[in-house]
């Protein structure tokens, strides 16, 4: 059933009107729509308190103030609750469902905005319909393609129905997103396609520039098309790639938009680093640091991504004395950023458990409502029984009065049994995130083993005294890298297989310079293995630690070790099993030959602990560590990790 377009109450044009300053002025923004709630609550119109609080809630999200957001979408929800408006429960979805997007709760998320897009699907309400569709296509991506695809489209249609260049930016930006997806993950044959369509998003986009009012999706489509280009065939449209980048930065600079102008920058500052002008890049990076000094906020996410630029530029260079004095101020805003990053994370936790509190109230609320509009009838029904007869009308009373009267019961019981989930959930809450941070953290610790970090430093000391600089310069440069890798792994939920092959690599050459050079290593992947997959950070390297320390550092000076690594995916269980084979002297040698002051892997008890916690939510997770056999397959040792995707 199709419901037509209800006509937009003079509270909600007025509501509208001042989201739609949201960007130019948010004080006049506010007022405006703070006007119009005061104008709905005169009414006594609950509809339109619900869908002035929306507005208010969304604006609230543009200015990243989590709390009023939080406090105006839950009231929509709560004055949508008690009304049969679909057009005001429709706004109050979309606001609970950009709230749950903002906390990192994407299934939340989903149902709500699904909900919202049905219901003003059903009004006609193609802008929000264009929106909302965008939004659900993010929230797939990148785990379904189809559903990406599928949304990312109809909001485009829904935005060309609208005919509000804003809403068709918006929708355009969407599929532009997959198509981006696509021609940047080893799919050539789309990239064509993808800067075609951009090149016209941005045509139409300038066409009706002023009748854009988010001036950052026009800084998002600059910034896509440029990637485009440096990421297509070479030799890159330089011109073009370079113009797109400066009106980024312009919209950036000008509208204080910080993401649109650290990306404009970074990928400047990048592409003159690959491109040997080093000079041109450290200028950049530079650029940016000192307009960043000129703000009266710091941005330490900023911050610490152009003074790392500068050290892989000074690295390039091989000037370690800048290096050095880069790494100070990197290291130093770079702790910053994690712990903004772990403040937001436990925010996001707090906000997510009393909005699940107040969604649970929310209902509760429902239901007695329904218990209210169904006593009325009670009522209705013991009038009609009186026409009929006083001993009719006393058996009807009484037995109605006991049936409502269990159904009361019965939801008192509800409400109870509710709030006692929602003291175990903040619990359990509470305490799956302190094990989180602690293990986050025990996991940085461990990675970088002191042992391995002595003998490292010792070698290269001994090779400065023995003059060999430039090995020593190889050898530091290699440390180095794999500090870095471990440090910006240890704080990311999932990496691709790519990107960890790179920091095992890098380990074992150290070991490999470590030991002289006394072990051979081979890493492979199976000929169906995308390398693009994505898995939990730095699970493996203590497998290798344990293999090396273990099982080829032992072997007799005669005996050549050697060391591999294979991966392959298994589609069924959607696993990445990792196989990794010594040739070293075996499990039970090795434990013979223990010592009081035997090497003792931290790291290898703290993976254990991190596939258990994998175990919880993917049940085919686990390791297997066995002897290999002597007659057939030779001496040494194999371990299989079974690691699941992300």
């Amino acid at each position: 059933m199709i419901i037509r377009a209800q006509e937009i109450s003079l509270c909600e044009k007025n509501a509208s009107a001042g989201y739609a300053q949201r960007f130019t002025d948010s004080t006049a923004s506010i007022q405006l729509q703070l006007q119009a709630l005061r104008l709905a609550e005169a009414q006594k119109s609950n509809a339109d308190q619900a869908i002035c609080y929306a507005y208010l809630a969304m604006t609230h999200r543009r200015l990243l103030h989590l709390q009023a957001f939080t406090q105006y979408a839950e009231l929509s929800g709560q004055m949508a609750a008690t009304t049969t408006d679909d057009r005001a429960k429709a706004f109050a979805a979309w606001a609970m469902g950009s709230l749950k997007s903002y906390i990192d709760d994407k299934s939340r998320a989903l149902d709500y905005l699904l909900e919202a897009y049905g219901r003003f699907a059903r009004l006609e309400a193609y802008d929000h319909c264009a929106k909302i569709g965008a939004d659900i296509s993010y929230l797939f991506s990148p785990g379904s393609e189809e559903k990406t695809k599928k949304y990312a489209d109809a909001a485009l249609g829904y935005a060309t129905k609208s005919g509000d260049p804003e809403n068709i930016l918006h929708a355009r930006l969407a599929v532009g997103s997959y198509l981006l997806d696509r021609a940047t993950t080893g799919d050539p044959g789309q990239w064509p396609d993808a800067i075609a369509f951009f090149r016209q998003t941005i045509a139409l986009a300038e066409q009706a520039e002023k009748k854009i009012i988010s001036k950052s999706n026009l800084g998002i489509a600059y910034i896509n098309l440029a990637v485009l280009y440096m990421n297509g065939p070479r030799p890159i449209d330089e011109r073009s790639f370079l113009s797109c980048l400066e009106k980024a930065t312009a919209i950036g600079q000008q509208f204080d938009i910080k993401n649109i102008y650290r990306s404009a920058v970074g990928l400047r500052g990048q592409y003159y680093l690959e491109k040997g002008e080093y000079d041109i890049a450290e200028h950049l990076f530079k650029e940016g640091i000192a307009y960043q000094q000129t703000l009266p906020y710091k941005d330490n996410y900023l911050q610490a991504a152009f003074y790392g630029c500068l050290k892989d530029l000074a690295a390039r260079k091989k000037d370690y004395a800048a290096y050095y004095n880069y790494d100070i101020p990197f290291v130093r805003f770079n702790q910053l950023k994690y712990d903004e990053s772990t403040q937001r994370i436990l925010q996001n936790a707090d906000a997510r458990f009393e909005s699940d509190k107040k969604i649970t109230r929310i209902r509760q609320l429902e239901q007695e409502n329904q218990l209210q509009r169904k006593n009325k009838l009670l009522g209705y029904g013991i009038s009609a029984v009186l026409l009929a007869g006083l001993v009719f009308m006393y058996r009807s009373y009484y037995y109605r009065q006991r049936y409502y009267q269990n159904r009361e019961d019965m939801l008192q019981q509800q409400q109870a049994n509710d709030q006692l989930r929602m003291q175990l959930m903040e619990k359990e809450t509470l305490e799956n995130l302190a094990d989180k941070l602690s293990l986050e953290r025990r996991l940085l610790q461990s990675q970088m083993d002191p042992h391995f970090i002595f003998n490292a430093l010792g070698n290269i000391q001994g090779m400065i005294l023995q003059q060999d600089n430039q090995l020593a310069l190889a050898y530091l440069s290699k440390f180095a890298r794999l500090s870095r890798q471990v440090l910006e792994h240890s704080r990311m939920e999932n990496i691709t297989l790519a990107e960890e092959i790179a920091t095992l690599t890098n380990y074992i050459e150290l070991q490999q310079l470590r030991l002289n050079n006394s072990f051979d290593y081979h890493i492979s992947c199976a000929d169906d293995t995308d390398q693009q997959l994505r898995i939990p950070p730095l699970l493996i390297q203590p497998f290798l630690e344990n293999a090396v320390e273990h099982g080829l550092k032992p072997l007799a000076s005669s005996l050549r070790g050697l060391l591999t690594l294979h991966f392959a995916e298994n589609t069924t269980d959607h696993l990445l099993v990792c196989t990794i084979t010594d040739n070293g002297i075996g499990l039970t040698e090795s434990r013979r030959r223990k010592t009081n002051h035997a090497h003792h892997s931290l790291a290898t008890k703290i993976t254990d602990e991190r596939l258990q916690l994998m175990l919880k939510e993917h049940p085919h997770t686990r390791l297997e560590i066995r002897e290999r056999e002597v007659n057939t397959e030779g001496q040494g040792c194999v371990v299989i990790v079974y690691i699941p995707l992300s």
